[in-house]
């Protein structure tokens, strides 16, 4: 997970639709800027455009199973995605 503000700004991230080394490129509406995880980076880093070259900070995360989220934050709530045809 990473941080969308730089400079004061929220960025809307989204795929790009290209992929490097099996890793989403990713890229953001308000500059077109590409995104990608560079090794040795603690973040995305601008590859291409504008935000070239700047860095969205990796923000702490954790990978978990919802129900075992649901144990130990009980006042969680989540979103239910339903299908319409």
């Amino acid at each position: 997970m990473y941080s969308r503000q730089l400079n004061g700004r929220t960025l809307t991230l989204a795929a790009s639709g290209w992929t490097y080394r099996r890793t989403f490129v990713l890229y953001d509406r308000e500059t077109r800027t590409m995104w990608y995880p560079l090794p040795g980076t603690n973040g995305l880093t601008g590859i291409a455009g504008p935000l070239a070259d700047e860095v969205l900070p990796k923000l702490p995360s954790t990978r978990t199973r919802w129900k075992e989220w649901q144990r130990e934050n009980p006042e969680s709530k989540h979103m239910r995605y339903r299908r319409s045809y």
